[in-house]
């Protein structure tokens, strides 16, 4: 299984970028998708989460400004962010949980994309 992020870049404050990411090589679709990042020194965090029917959490700094969305017959997950601000600098990286199967039965596993960076300039 492979996810591929992309959409990342360098934007000024206040404005906006959308990233995307596909998983592939799994037989199933994904279950939940999300989008954490991690700034310099710091910790990776959660930004937003999506599941198969579209129910959607998000962290406090990204209400209102951060959209999670996902296309299921794309295996695709997308996060437009508006009104980015310098703080929001990061590599943002996609997770997805799968099923797989097992020689007896089916395990769910998680699967983290590559990271893509995003920096906002003041």
């Amino acid at each position: 299984v492979q996810l591929v992020e992309s959409g990342g870049g360098l934007v000024q404050a206040g404005g906006s970028l959308r990233l995307s990411c596909t998983a592939s090589g799994s037989i199933f679709s994904p279950n939940g998708m999300g989008w954490y990042r991690q700034a310099p020194g710091k910790q990776r965090e959660l930004v937003a989460t999506i599941t198969r029917g579209g129910l959607t959490n998000y962290a406090d700094f990204a209400k209102g400004r951060f959209t999670i969305s996902r296309d299921n017959a794309k295996n695709t997950t997308y996060l437009q962010m508006n009104s980015l601000k310098p703080e929001d600098t990061a590599v943002y990286y996609c997770n997805a949980d799968i099923d797989i199967p097992q020689p007896i039965g089916i395990l769910e596993e998680r699967f983290w994309g590559q990271g893509t960076q995003v920096t906002v300039s003041s």
